[in-house]
């Protein structure tokens, strides 16, 4: 299995996905060695083995822009000496030479590759060694640069993947469709396989801390409606569509306060966007967070937003709704297919998605009815379920292994 990231070595979604359709395929049998492009202690993944292809600091491949479309070859990675530096591409090539180099020694039967950054070692390991390749596609380039024109060796290098691969799997029937509408795959090579709720995220303990953001604890007792949004600040997300609804949205109901919990290229500009259009007082950035403290924001928050512009999933709405917020999601979101109590509107459509968080905040039954609702849902996909539908792709293109 190739990927980019593994908790607690992750900047969102796609490492806990992997961490948990991975566990999930060891209960069924499967063994796994997990290549990551970096080097890192892993306490949660001792049912399979992890494999280092650089000595590289995790934290580097956050901020070297590896999710960043339109940036994601500028900015440089220091390398572990300090002395030399490396661009993504860079820690791509050696990623492909640790590859190579593995399957000299090593014959596994298949080579289950996550995203666009691991695909060029997929494609050697089929190439090169004969090895059924199976890619899974979490994001595409068109949805990471918000459906525009995106990075062009991005696209190059996704299709060169999805051609030579011989299954894909989507997230969701979202992304099968932009597979096949902007690459021309054919639908019948196209597997769609929803995530699931991170397995651990739901059974630990956890009780909310009244001590963590007592301003927002002392907004809410003063009537104020906490209106909450999870993400890297990409253009992908559409945070700058969901600040000018709350715009929209403050003018009819002051006492909404919106908070955007992430990090990422757009950060400054949503800051002053945010005082532009006269709502800096409601609106609150947390930085990146993780753990605990976004397990609070959630729990604080009366409704949950996702405003992205095409969001192959959603894994931060299925979070949303374990603690019990009313959900309103993009109909350009994955998740929307398998959450139906939920209000949804277009990406570009700032005055329903005003309208929807209004009627939400003015009518206690409502909320109440969404967030009982979408407690009977987001458990209709397990991980199991996920594995076992893997398992059976893998079952079918295994024949092709080499001898």
């Amino acid at each position: 299995m190739l990927g980019w990231e593994l908790p607690p070595h992750n900047s969102g979604g796609l490492g806990i996905a992997c961490l948990n359709m991975a566990r999930a395929l060891t209960k069924e049998g499967v063994d796994i060695d997990f290549v990551v492009p970096y080097t890192a202690a892993h306490t949660k993944t001792s049912f399979m083995k992890i494999l280092p292809a650089t000595s590289l600091d995790p934290i580097y491949r956050y901020g070297g822009g590896a999710y960043e479309s339109l940036n994601v070859f500028e900015k440089n990675i220091p390398s572990a000496d300090h002395k030399m530096h490396f661009s993504i591409r860079d820690v791509q090539k050696e990623y492909c030479d640790y590859v190579e180099k593995y399957l000299k020694t090593n014959s596994p039967d298949i080579v289950h590759a996550h995203d666009w950054l691991t695909y060029e070692a997929g494609m050697l390991a089929k190439k090169e060694f004969g090895l059924p390749l199976i890619a899974h596609v979490h994001a595409t380039e068109f949805d990471r640069s918000g459906m525009r024109t995106g990075n062009p060796l991005i696209h190059e290098i996704e299709y060169e993947g999805l051609m030579l691969a011989d299954r894909i799997i989507a997230v969701s029937e979202s992304t099968k469709r932009i597979i096949h509408e902007k690459y021309k795959i054919p639908l019948s090579k196209i597997d769609v396989i929803y995530n699931s709720l991170d397995e651990e995220y739901e059974a630990s303990k956890y009780s909310f801390d009244n001590n963590t953001y007592k301003y927002i604890n002392f907004l809410k007792e003063n009537g104020y409606t906490v209106v909450s949004t999870v993400g890297r600040f990409t253009i992908q997300k559409g945070l700058r569509y969901f600040l000018e609804s709350a715009a929209l949205a403050v003018q009819k109901n002051p006492k909404l306060i919106f908070i955007l919990a992430g990090d990422g290229e757009e950060r400054d500009g949503l800051i002053s966007l945010a005082a532009e259009l006269g709502i800096a007082k409601n609106v609150i950035f947390t930085g990146f967070i993780r753990g605990r403290r976004l397990r609070d924001i959630y729990s604080l928050s009366d409704i949950f937003v996702m405003s992205s512009i095409s969001e192959p999933f959603g894994l931060t709405a299925l979070e949303a709704a374990h603690h019990q917020d009313a959900l309103i999601l993009t109909k350009q979101s994955g998740v929307s297919e398998i959450i139906w109590s939920a209000f949804t509107y277009d990406f570009w459509d700032k005055k329903k998605l005003a309208d929807e968080i209004l009627a939400i905040a003015s009518h206690p039954a409502l909320k109440a009815l969404l967030q009982e609702n979408v407690k009977k849902e987001y458990h209709k996909i397990s991980w199991e379920q996920v594995a076992k539908k893997c398992l059976k792709i893998y079952n079918k293109n295994v024949k092709h292994k080499r001898n």
